[in-house]
């Protein structure tokens, strides 16, 4: 089979900034090794093999190094080799489905979707925490996302509450429409609802909000709202979800956070406020046009957005709570939305600066102390 176009997302990774962050982290090396490892490759389930083993040496690499902060490199770095393995004319046949399963692989691989695994002891408390992908990239190449670099510097970390150890593990999600649609946070978080020996004691989903604030988004809509993704992609109307995984049909219009909200904004101060959103866009049951209610939707509304608004990271909140509903577990799921967070410098060969470094350092340490709370607050309730 030919070689693929790249998309829009990889494209980006060819510009200055990236390569430099790719440059200073290290993470450079990926490429010519990812690409001697390919040439060698003798048919396509050794293709698999090798696409498994550089995704998962870029995470393990990136959640090492992730006290430092910064989850850019891994995600230029993951760019970097997915449009590598699109270009690639290997010596033997590959059929396009072939080649999308090595991307799709390359991408569970590197995002810690495979690294979600606990011991199965009843001592430990098993926490995960997912962040996103950078995004608005066209308008500042240099952006992190402050939820992965959180995600990246929780994964295999533990604290005490309640007289366990919980452990955390994270996973980062990609801002594109089609992975969500595809069922990718289904097949990576339903496990953990029941499906396993050792199933999850809470479920934490993260992405990047609003200026100067944590929101904590009470409720979660089965809608999108149209805005473009990493690869210039739009998407509008009802949340799609995938067949044979139990969930309901119809969905329901809204799924509600689980989060002891009220004891996360008393326990995870820090420099930034908490705030409990409860505030919802929706279209009243008899009504035709949308209107923006503060305190949750009303009985037989049609969603339009959630706390969280209508975009991927309303999608994720959604479809985690829903997961857990369906699965009739009673533990802590729901959403947080991170402060925004930005270079305050506009020279285009700058990727950081001391102001970047420490707001992205304290939105991680907040991060923490919120899903500690959030755990510590569980763990009492059922004591």
């Amino acid at each position: 089979m030919d070689a693929t176009p790249t998309t829009a997302e990889e494209d980006r990774a060819r510009r200055e900034a990236p390569r430099q962050l790719l440059r200073r982290s290290g993470f450079a090396a990926a490429a010519p090794l990812f690409t001697a490892d390919l040439a060698g490759a003798a048919g396509a389930e050794e293709a698999a093999r090798i696409v498994t083993s550089h995704g998962h040496r870029l995470w393990s690499e990136a959640a090492r190094s992730g006290q430092a902060g910064d989850d850019r490199p891994l995600y230029w770095a993951r760019l970097t080799l997915a449009a590598i393995l699109r270009s690639w004319e290997p010596p033997f046949a590959l059929a396009a489905e072939e080649r999308a399963a090595l991307l799709r692989r390359l991408e569970y691989a590197s995002r810690g979707h495979d690294d979600l695994v606990f011991a199965p002891d009843d001592r430990q408390l098993r926490v995960i925490v997912t962040g996103f992908d950078p995004f608005g990239l066209d308008e500042d190449v240099r952006r992190s996302n402050p939820s992965g670099a959180a995600a990246l510097a929780l994964h295999g970390t533990s604290f005490e509450a309640g007289g366990h150890t919980a452990v955390v593990r994270a996973a980062v999600f990609p801002v594109r429409w089609r992975d969500f649609t595809e069922g990718m946070a289904e097949e990576t978080l339903m496990p953990h609802y029941g499906a396993t020996a050792a199933p999850a004691d809470a479920v934490i989903t993260v992405s990047r909000g609003r200026e100067g604030r944590f929101d904590l988004e009470a409720y979660n809509g089965a809608w999108r709202s149209g805005r473009a993704d990493n690869e210039d992609r739009g998407e509008q109307g009802p949340v799609p979800l995938p067949g044979g995984m139990g969930l309901p049909d119809p969905p329901p219009q809204w799924c509600r956070s689980t989060l002891p909200r009220r004891a996360i904004v008393e326990g995870a101060a820090g420099r930034f406020p908490i705030v409990d959103n409860t505030e919802v866009t929706e279209i009243p049951a008899g009504a035709s046009e949308p209107v923006v209610r503060p305190d949750g939707p009303t009985e037989g509304s049609q969603a339009r957005a959630g706390g969280g608004g209508g975009y991927l990271s309303n999608e994720i909140a959604y479809r985690n709570t829903l997961m857990r509903d369906t699965a009739g577990r009673d533990i802590p799921a729901g959403h947080v939305h991170t402060p925004e967070l930005e270079l305050a410098t506009d020279d285009p060969s700058a990727v950081t600066d001391p102001d970047f470094e420490r707001d992205r350092a304290d939105i991680t340490e907040q991060l923490r102390a919120i899903v500690m709370a959030a755990v510590r607050a569980r763990t009492e309730d059922d004591g």
